[in-house]
C-alpha cells in the first residue's frame, strides 16, 4: 500500500467564511460528505471562536469508510505485530512533540483547563507506548495434547473492521484507548468522534499517519449520532463496536449490535461515591473532593458526584469544602489561572439547571452555586457555578441519576456499613473511593464496593492506562478498556492443532482407554 504523505492527507481547506473546513478521512483521502452538510465546532468558553467546520455525514459515508477499512484489512492484518507496534511508538513520539499545541486546541474544543488537556494528550502518549509494547506480547498458549505426536496451541486473531464511537470529554485519550489496541492487534477502524470535539481525533490520526500508518487502516467520519453513529453500529461489514457515552444511548447500541451477533464494548454512565470516614485525613479528602467533583467541570463518567460523610466529621468537612468551592476560579481554560472551565454546550448547562431544580424540590439544601454564570467574561460561554448540595438522601434523584456537570451531593451516614449500602444503592458501578486510615475497612471496601474501580485515599478519577477501565451494572457490559483487557476485546481466540503422527487420531475416542 502506498503511504500518503501528511500534507496530502491532512490538508484542511479554508472555507468561504474564513475558518478551516475539515473533510472525512476515508481510504487515506480527505473527502466531503455525500450529504453536502456541515456543522461548526465552537469554543464553549467563547462563541466567537470557531475551531473549524466539519462534515455532517450520513449512511453513505459510513458505507465508504467501512469499504475502505475492509480493503485495508486484507494487508494490514498480515503486517507483523511488532511492525504495527513500531508505528504506535512513533505516533507516541510525535504526540509528545506536539503535546502543547494539541492541548491548546483541545481546550478550545471542549473547555477543560490546560493542565487537564495536557493530561489528556499525555494519556494518549502513554497508551501509544504501552500498546507498542504489546506488539511483542500478543501471547497465546501452548498446551500438551491428549494424543501422541500432536501439538496444541491457541493464538490471538484480529476481529476485522471495528466501529468506534468516542465521547467529547476525553477527545484524544479515549480514541487512543480504542484505536491503539485495535491497531496493534491487526484490526482496521472506522471512528466517529463526538460532534463537539472532532479536531482532537484528527490530531491523533494525523500522528498515526505521519508515523507510517497505511491509508484506510483508520478512517474518520464526523457527524451526529442518529445520522452517522447508528449506521456505523448497524453496518454488516463492521465486526465489532466500541462505544463510550451515556447509558441511554449505550442501551440502543448494545441492542442493535446484539441483533447482529456483533461483539460490543460499552463504557457508559457513573454516579460515583467517595466515602469519608471519621478517621480520614480531612484536608486530603477535601483536595480529593475538589478534584474529583470539579475536574473536567464534573463532566467525567468517573466524577465524584456523591460524597458520603460519617456524621462525626460531616459538619467540619462541609464547611471546609464549601469555602474551597466558593474560591474556585471559573473561566476560560486557556487561562493558566483558571481552575474550572465551561460546560461543553448549552444542553449540558440545561441538564445542570434541571437537576439543581429537582434537588431543591426533593428537599436537598443548596449550599453554594446552582446557577448559570452569564455576566462579564462569561457572556459568550457555557459556564455553570460549581455546586454543592447538603442534606441529600441516598434515594433522591440528585443522588441516583448522572448529572455530568459540576454538581456534587453530600450524604451523611452513621456507620461504615451504612456508607457501603448508600454507595452501592445505585444503578451504576464505575468508580468508588474510600478515605480512611483503617486498613481493615480499606480491604473491606475493595471487596464490597460494587464498582469496576476502587480508590483508597484518592478521589474517583485518575485511571492509568495499563490497568483495566470499566464498570459493572448499568455502567458497562463486562468488557474493559486499558491494559490487556482491551486486547481481549480486539482479538478472537483460535485453537490450532498440528498432528505429526502421520495417522488418523480422534480426540476423546482414541485416547479413551
Amino acid at each position: 500500500m502506498r503511504l500518503l504523505g501528511y500534507a496530502e492527507v491532512f490538508r484542511p481547506e479554508e472555507s468561504s467564511v474564513s475558518h478551516t473546513l475539515y473533510k472525512n478521512l476515508i481510504g487515506g483521502h480527505m473527502v466531503a460528505s455525500h450529504t453536502g452538510k456541515t456543522f461548526l465546532n465552537i469554543n464553549p468558553a467563547n462563541s466567537d471562536d470557531v475551531i473549524g467546520e466539519f462534515q455532517a455525514s450520513g449512511a453513505k459515508d459510513i458505507d465508504d469508510a467501512v469499504a475502505a477499512a475492509a480493503e485495508a484489512y486484507k494487508t494490514w492484518r498480515l503486517v507483523p505485530a511488532p511492525k504495527r507496534a513500531e508505528i504506535l511508538y512513533r505516533c507516541g513520539e510525535l504526540l509528545a512533540e506536539r503535546k502543547e499545541s494539541y492541548a491548546r486546541e483541545m481546550t478550545r474544543e471542549m473547555g477543560k483547563v490546560l493542565s487537564e488537556t495536557r493530561g489528556d494528550v499525555q494519556e494518549a502518549i502513554d497508551t501509544a507506548y504501552y500498546m507498542a509494547g504489546e506488539g511483542r506480547r500478543l501471547f497465546g498458549q501452548t498446551t500438551p495434547s491428549e494424543l501422541k505426536s500432536k501439538f496444541a496451541m491457541s493464538v490471538r486473531m484480529p476481529v476485522g473492521v471495528v466501529g468506534m464511537i468516542a465521547p467529547w470529554n476525553f477527545p484524544m485519550a479515549i480514541p487512543s484507548w480504542k484505536l491503539f489496541p485495535a491497531l496493534v492487534c491487526g484490526n482496521t477502524c472506522v471512528i466517529k468522534p463526538a460532534e463537539d470535539t472532532p479536531l482532537s481525533t484528527y490530531n491523533l490520526v494525523e500522528c498515526l499517519t505521519e508515523a507510517g500508518l497505511p491509508p484506510g487502516v483508520v478512517n474518520i467520519v464526523t457527524g451526529f449520532g442518529p445520522d452517522a453513529g447508528a449506521p456505523l453500529v448497524a453496518h454488516p461489514g463492521v465486526r465489532a463496536i466500541s462505544f463510550t457515552g451515556s447509558s441511554e444511548v449505550g442501551r440502543i447500541v448494545g441492542q442493535t449490535a446484539a441483533a447482529n451477533f456483533k461483539p460490543c464494548s460499552l463504557e457508559m454512565g457513573g454516579k460515583n461515591a467517595m466515602i469519608v470516614l471519621e478517621d480520614a485525613n480531612l484536608d486530603l479528602a477535601i483536595e480529593g473532593a475538589l478534584w474529583g467533583a470539579f475536574g473536567t467541570t464534573g463532566q467525567r463518567c468517573t466524577a465524584t458526584s456523591r460524597i458520603i460523610l460519617h456524621k462525626k466529621i460531616a459538619a467540619e468537612f462541609t464547611k471546609k469544602l464549601v469555602a474551597r468551592v466558593d474560591a474556585l476560579k471559573v473561566g476560560d481554560g486557556l487561562d493558566e489561572h483558571t481552575q474550572m472551565g465551561p460546560q461543553v454546550n448549552q444542553q449540558q448547562i440545561e441538564t445542570s439547571i434541571r437537576y439543581c431544580e429537582i434537588a431543591q424540590k426533593e428537599g436537598a439544601k443548596l449550599l453554594t452555586g446552582g446557577s448559570v454564570l452569564e455576566d462579564g467574561s462569561y457572556d459568550k460561554g457555557h459556564f455553570f457555578a460549581p455546586t454543592v448540595f447538603g442534606g441529600v438522601k441516598p434515594k433522591m434523584r440528585i443522588a441516583q441519576e448522572e448529572v455530568f456537570g459540576p454538581v456534587v451531593s453530600l450524604i451523611e451516614v452513621e456507620s461504615f456499613e451504612e456508607a457501603l449500602e448508600a454507595a452501592n444503592g445505585i444503578q451504576y458501578g464505575l468508580s468508588t473511593a474510600l478515605y480512611s486510615k483503617d486498613v481493615n475497612k480499606a480491604f473491606q471496601a475493595m471487596r464490597d464496593l460494587e464498582a469496576g474501580i476502587t480508590y483508597i485515599n484518592a478521589p474517583t478519577i485518575g485511571a492509568e492506562v495499563h490497568l483495566p477501565f470499566g464498570g459493572v451494572k448499568q455502567t458497562g457490559n463486562g468488557h474493559r478498556e486499558g491494559g490487556t483487557g482491551a486486547l481481549d476485546f480486539y482479538t478472537t481466540w483460535k485453537a490450532v492443532y498440528v498432528d505429526y503422527s502421520d495417522t488418523l487420531q480422534r480426540a476423546q475416542i482414541d485416547n479413551a482407554d
